[in-house]
This record gives C-alpha cells, sequence and structure tokens, in this order.
C-alpha cells in the first residue's frame, strides 16, 4: 500500500488565539489533500458530469487531535485509502509536522459514491476499484 503525501502551509489567519492551528482547519488541510489525491489518480478537481464515477458524497469525517500544531510554518498531509466497500470508500489521514514523523492528528473520512442524477448510492465500478487499489490497505 502507498500512501500520497503534500506539504501545506499554516497561516496566520489559520490560528486560534492560542496560535494553535483552529481545529475546523484540520479538516481544510485534509480536504486540500485529497483534491490532490483525486487529481493524482485522475479524477479532475471538480465533479465532471461526463465521468459519474466521479460523483460522492461525504457520510462521515473523524478526528483525533494529538499534539497541537503551533505557530506558522509547513506541514505534511498524508492519505491513503483504508477500505473500499461496495458503495462507499474510507480515507485514513495524518497530519505530520513538515520535519518530523509524529502524528498531530490522524482520522479518518467515509464517502459513498452516488449516481449523480438520483444521488442514491452507487457501486463503484470495477474501474475505479483497479485504479485505487494500490493506494489501499486491503490491496
Amino acid at each position: 500500500m502507498r500512501f500520497f503525501e503534500q506539504t501545506l502551509g499554516v497561516y496566520f489567519d489559520d490560528l486560534d488565539p492560542f496560535h494553535i492551528l483552529h481545529n475546523a482547519r484540520y479538516v481544510l488541510l485534509f480536504e486540500r489533500t485529497l483534491g490532490a489525491f483525486w487529481m493524482e489518480v485522475g479524477f479532475g478537481a471538480f465533479q465532471d458530469h461526463e465521468r459519474p464515477e466521479q460523483f460522492h458524497l461525504v457520510a462521515r469525517n473523524e478526528i483525533d487531535y494529538l499534539e497541537p500544531v503551533r505557530g506558522v510554518g509547513k506541514v505534511r498531509a498524508r492519505v491513503w485509502i483504508e477500505r473500499i466497500g461496495n458503495t462507499s470508500l474510507t480515507f485514513a489521514f495524518r497530519l505530520l509536522p513538515h520535519d518530523r514523523d509524529v502524528d498531530h492528528a490522524r482520522g479518518r473520512r467515509t464517502i459513498v459514491h452516488v449516481d449523480p442524477a438520483t444521488l442514491r448510492p452507487a457501486r463503484w465500478s470495477d474501474d475505479v476499484r483497479e485504479m485505487l487499489a494500490p493506494w489501499t490497505e486491503q490491496a
């Protein structure tokens, strides 16, 4: 299994009054990393009506905050696929300092693939499963 990782900036407006990364910003950093991941595997930045396999909705986010990110600087966000179900997919992620392998946070996001017309759950295609297999723990 491999992971996707990118370096992201933490800016002054990302901080709370204690100069710690605001808890809501962790989700934003994860979201940006997932967008870059989807681009890496061949999906566009926005959902393309010509490619219905790209349509999904977020079913769940969970984050464990382990060590505060203090002040401005850089962090690394790492994502991989923990599990692909019939219609769902669970990403796992870590937020790490730029220069150490210690977790600031760990979490998961579960998405559900949906039919773009009905927004009802739809089965992931075999092509998508094959494309995502190298990034998946269960592979």
